[in-house]
């Protein structure tokens, strides 16, 4: 199957594989032990690529041919007023060295906006990075940049391999999932409500994930009030997400927002059905991956839509594993490199 947001990615001119080796600056720190998109990114068998991981003192004082952006937000925010005054003056310096050595800016547009918006002083600065931006890439074809500069698709890479090495477990019939960071956005509370409104005592609610502030207390509530709801209220390793991804029948991702879902790629990889909020990237990523794989919804999240979308996984033939075949590493690690070097062919040209 070859869809619009593949054909999009494979514009990108072919890979030199002569071409001289690049040193990238990212703005990520180093893998933590839980898989996640950026680690599989920078993870990437590539000898035509190093990647370096953040400090402020490396991004400003040191050489290198790329600095690649991931959540620009998280890099000038601070627990304290003095610490993200200094680092929004941090990035004053790191862009006027950009532009005095002609170091090209590529930024990963993860999200649209940042999930808890700042104040005026960083929305300032985070204008002034886009502003100097060479190059975006978009983890699918719907994402509209914030600027009129190039932008390439790349779209989000799979997890098959990262949790290849991890027993499957089978699917639990009535077994139902979240998991992901807890978030207010994320409509985990709002799940827990509308499942504790379903009678059927066949049917159990699993939440999995590390909560932020205030949504702990809120979880372990719904916990006590409803017997059929447990939770595991923490980062999990991969063999642990993947068993509790194997045991669902459905994975459940109501979140108020969503744009771009790691969550669902873990799910797909995987081979597991989704529920999830319908939208561009939702509706493109369903007819990617094959029917029967992502149940979209509209509106609010209903004890009717959960259980539809669970008549419809028990009905519905689908095939054996959906499509992820255009989310292949080696192609999508092809498109970043093109991107990296048409990126720098443009700060040239300056």
């Amino acid at each position: 199957m070859t869809t619009t947001a593949a054909r999009d990615a494979q514009s990108m001119p072919a890979v030199d594989e002569s071409a001289a080796k690049l040193v990238i600056q990212q703005t990520l720190v180093p893998p933590d032990g839980h898989t996640k998109f950026v680690d599989q990114m920078v993870g990437m068998d590539n000898p035509r690529v190093e990647h370096r991981f953040f400090s402020w003192p490396r991004a400003i004082l040191t050489r290198y041919d790329v600095f690649h952006v991931h959540w620009p937000e998280l890099t000038i925010r601070a627990k304290t007023p003095t610490k993200r005054f200094l680092r929004r003056r941090y990035l004053d310096v790191f862009l006027l060295r950009a532009k005095i050595l002609r170091t090209p800016i590529v930024r990963h547009l993860h999200n649209v906006e940042p999930h808890e918006p700042g104040n005026d002083a960083e929305r300032r600065s985070l204008a002034r990075l886009d502003r100097a931006t060479d190059l975006y890439i978009r983890l699918n074809p719907t994402t509209v940049p914030p600027t009129d500069r190039p932008v390439v698709t790349a779209l989000h890479g799979h997890y098959r391999q990262a949790y290849a090495a991890h027993p499957l477990p089978p699917a639990e019939r009535g077994h139902l999932l979240y998991f992901g960071i807890i978030r207010p956005y994320k409509g985990v509370d709002h799940l827990a409500r509308v499942f504790s409104e379903i009678p059927d005592p066949d049917l159990d609610l699993r939440i999995v994930g590390s909560p932020s502030v205030g949504q702990r207390e809120i979880v372990e509530a719904h916990v006590a009030r409803d017997p059929r709801i447990s939770a595991l209220l923490r980062y999990v390793s991969d063999a642990e997400l993947t068993h509790e991804v194997g045991r669902a029948e459905l994975a459940i991702l109501p979140y108020r927002e969503m744009h771009n879902s790691g969550a669902i790629l873990v799910a797909m990889s995987l081979g597991r059905p989704v529920l999830a909020p319908r939208s561009p990237a939702n509706s493109a990523l369903s007819a990617e991956v094959g029917p029967g794989w992502i149940i979209e919804y509209d509106g609010d999240l209903t004890p009717a839509t959960i259980l539809d979308a669970l008549a419809e996984v028990r009905t519905t033939q689908r095939t054996a594993q959906p499509d992820l075949s255009a989310r292949d590493w080696d192609h999508v690690g092809r498109i970043i490199e093109g991107a990296y070097r048409t990126a720098i062919a443009r700060a040239r040209r300056r």
